[in-house]
């Protein structure tokens, strides 16, 4: 089945079952969700795109925090499609220490400019100092104010928005053999 965005719905790609609460919670702007099962509906990419399947050898578990909802959905289905597992998505600081606490992911892929008052610079120093997780800056916002604000939570890397796919999962593999 095909996408269909219209305004204030999302028929997301399924099997023609559906995605139920989740998708209508994704849809109303509440991003944040543990990946349960790592997996993602099979019409989305075709056998040839996809990179490997599986999960990476180390099985990196990535956090995406992220305020723009299909940009997060972008950054989920290029990681996934690369073989790294979703440990979660957030699009407000405090959902991100949760979920960073909650689902240790090995790194996190932050944007600057989040959904409340907090930002994603003071979610990567929270995560930082509460668990030690690392983070790559995957944003449009990164002045020298920006990155000495940052500096604290020992970043693993600055990816200037907009990239390519093909630069994102570079990075995240350079990130990952920093760790």
């Amino acid at each position: 089945m095909l996408a269909n965005f219209g305004i204030g719905t999302l028929d997301a790609l399924t099997d023609g079952q559906g995605l139920g609460a989740r998708s209508r919670m994704i849809a109303s702007g509440l991003i944040a969700y543990p990946a349960s099962s790592g997996t993602r509906p099979a019409a989305v990419f075709s056998p040839q795109d996809r990179l490997s399947g599986q999960i990476s050898k180390d099985g990196a578990r990535i956090l995406i925090v992220e305020d723009d909802f299909l940009a997060a959905s972008e950054m989920e289905s290029v990681l996934m499609e690369a073989g790294f597992e979703i440990a979660g998505i957030a699009n407000r600081a405090e959902e991100a220490v949760r979920l960073a606490k909650s689902q240790s992911p090995n790194l996190a892929i932050m944007d600057i400019r989040l959904i409340g008052r907090a930002d994603g610079v003071d979610a990567a120093l929270e995560i930082f100092r509460a668990t030690g997780i690392r983070c790559i800056f995957a944003t449009a916002h990164h002045d020298a104010r920006m990155r000495s604000r940052a500096e604290a939570a020992a970043p693993l890397g600055w990816l200037p928005k907009p990239f390519a796919p093909h630069a994102l999962i570079a990075m995240v593999k350079r990130a990952l053999a920093e760790l």
